[in-house]
């Protein structure tokens, strides 16, 4: 774990990480394809969580659909 992070919230240096993927807009949305990744960050203390964007790939969303 990174000893720099410390919570906005709380100051809690201590924190958990995880990955979720969302359906956008339009399109996609109808087709129900998660094209939309994002990375957090949660405070183990008083889960405050922050989102980061993450990159995503074409395949990757091809794939997700076929999946879904």
């Amino acid at each position: 774990m990174n000893s720099k992070w410390s919570c906005p919230k709380c100051g809690n240096h201590e924190y958990e990480t995880d990955q979720f993927a969302a359906t956008g807009g339009g399109f996609s949305k109808f087709l129900d394809v998660q094209n939309k990744k994002f990375s957090t960050v949660t405070c183990t203390k008083c889960k405050f969580t922050e989102l980061y964007k993450a990159e995503t790939s074409m395949l990757g969303n091809i794939f997700d659909f076929f999946t879904s």
